[in-house]
């Protein structure tokens, strides 16, 4: 049955192509992000009726509370949140990092994902709603480079196994999603590089924004008495990562 779907991080990728096939199923949909033009846009292609967009940093308190507070009464039931918004930043060794890219990841992964969550918990109760929180294979397997940024992921993982706890009896579903590599602008925002990003993908098949979509979809409308607590996917290109091993030369 559609709903009204709230989606962080709506302006690219994962977040945009969930916008757009949850409105292609009949769903109602609030998009939020930084970039301000790119949620115009997909309020123009995908109708003012059925999206409503709302440009907020995640870091910012007082804009959520105006976003949720001035939500339209069509699209004030919010019956899922999908807590998407999130960047990684560098991919320098943590000696050598940015202290300040750290902490904008921490402030956005993780404050901002656990302050929409909970300001938007009292509705969700309301309406035995679901919440699906994007984690990261990153949250399981380390990387080189990639120290905070999966940190964060593995927050995003337990956060939502301890929500799934404390809602239990509430009706609320919570799931973890944990992507492997999906081509997006994620490598392009993360490096500065097209480069890089381009060569991260060539000949991998990657998965498509449209794949974690599709994936997010699913959960959403599976039956209210099943819950999927984590799923973890890659492409078939991907698998796990082997040990690194430093030699005397």
């Amino acid at each position: 049955m559609a709903g009204a779907a709230f989606i962080t991080g709506a302006t690219a990728g994962i977040g945009a192509a969930s916008a757009r096939r949850f409105v292609d199923a009949g769903w109602k949909v609030i998009v939020t992000g930084r970039r301000a033009e790119r949620l115009a846009a997909l309020v123009e292609q995908l109708g003012a009726d059925k999206v409503h967009a709302v440009s907020f940093d995640m870091r910012d308190d007082a804009a959520i509370d105006h976003a949720i507070a001035t939500l339209p009464p069509a699209f004030a039931d919010i019956d899922l949140l999908i807590n998407n918004a999130g960047l990684a930043l560098g991919t320098a060794p943590a000696q050598s990092a940015d202290l300040a890219q750290w902490r904008q990841m921490i402030d956005t992964n993780v404050t901002g994902l656990v302050t929409i969550t909970h300001k938007l918990l009292p509705t969700l109760i309301a309406r035995k709603g679901g919440i699906i929180n994007l984690s990261s294979v990153a949250a399981t397997y380390p990387y080189a480079g990639g120290n905070v940024y999966g940190g964060t992921k593995a927050f995003v993982h337990q956060f939502s196994l301890g929500l799934r706890s404390d809602l239990h009896g509430t009706g609320v579903r919570v799931t973890s999603i944990e992507p492997g590599m999906v081509e997006t602008e994620f490598t392009l925002i993360r490096t500065g590089s097209k480069v890089a990003s381009d060569s991260l993908y060539q000949g991998a098949a990657p998965m498509t924004a449209e794949d974690i979509a599709e994936t997010l979809f699913w959960v959403a409308t599976q039956p209210a008495h099943l819950n999927f607590n984590t799923i973890e996917l890659m492409p078939v290109s991907q698998s796990f990562g082997g040990f690194q091993v430093a030699r005397d030369s």
